[in-house]
């Protein structure tokens, strides 16, 4: 991978509070949440948040650097400068818009709950009904997550129960220790695909971000609010990248399907 120009360097160092190292962007992930970041225990990361960063990297022509940290360390991390950016599956939303700056939306994929297919909630086909049903059920999610900050809002009556990894969580919904799971659909799919995951099915509703705003308005990079030359250089690569197909094709690898958002 090629250095960053010159021109750029001294364009980031120009901004307030910049500081990439010099033809290097390092690059804040959870690192344990497949098929968007994975990390083995070398710490190499592959997924299509690795994917996006190592795209993005080449359009600005700088190193990437993956630093895997747990998701909700990610923007306390960012904060304290101990990496640059995050490419994480972060939704943008507007409480975490209060601690950090985005790019544009690069991607959208859907929500939705999985259970065991003796539940009472498996044959639920429309979204009033099932958040309903969940009252008094007990929901594993993710610690930190637009899907945590969803069933609060949402689902108050639920007996919520948050895990810092998605494995943590899918454990316990294959033993029974949650009635339900909820989460982005890639990710609750690798979970079917393995054989704990024979006797679960997901409700037939996928929860869209435009549902309800506490789901946020699309994946996007997080940002320091003072690193305003590098989100500019950003926003610019990925609608770039969105617009020729890079994410789109990167997004089929790992989805089997196009989630890339444009910045119309």
């Amino acid at each position: 991978m090629k250095l960053k120009a010159l021109s750029l360097v001294a364009l980031l160092a120009l901004s307030n509070g910049a500081y990439a190292a010099e033809g290097e962007l390092s690059i804040g992930t959870e690192g344990a949440y497949p098929p968007w970041s994975m990390a083995d225990a070398a710490g190499n990361v592959t997924g299509f948040d690795a994917d996006v960063g190592n795209l993005l990297c080449n359009k600005l022509e700088m190193k990437c650097h993956f630093v895997v940290q747990a998701f909700d360390g990610l923007i306390p991390a960012l904060k304290a400068k101990r990496f640059d950016i995050i490419i994480s599956g972060m939704s943008i939303t507007q409480d975490r818009k209060k601690e950090i700056d985005f790019s544009v939306g690069y991607a959208e994929l859907a929500n939705m709950f999985l259970v065991p297919k003796t539940s009472d909630l498996a044959g639920i086909k429309d979204i009033d009904t099932l958040l309903k049903a969940l009252d008094g059920k007990s929901i594993g999610v993710q610690a930190g997550t637009t899907h945590a900050h969803f069933i609060e809002k949402r689902v108050p009556t639920a007996d919520l129960k948050t895990y810092d990894t998605l494995d943590q969580m899918q454990m316990d919904l294959a033993s029974g220790r949650v009635d339900v799971a909820f989460a982005d659909a890639s990710a609750l799919q690798d979970f079917l695909a393995k054989p704990e995951g024979k006797d679960f099915q997901f409700v037939d509703v996928k929860v869209q971000s435009k549902f309800d705003s506490s789901l946020g308005e699309g994946i996007g990079v997080g940002i320091a609010q003072e690193n305003t030359a590098l989100k500019a250089k950003i926003d610019t690569a990925l609608c770039e990248l969105v617009a020729d197909g890079s994410i789109g094709k990167a997004s089929q690898t790992w989805f089997k399907s196009d989630i890339s958002r444009g910045c119309n």
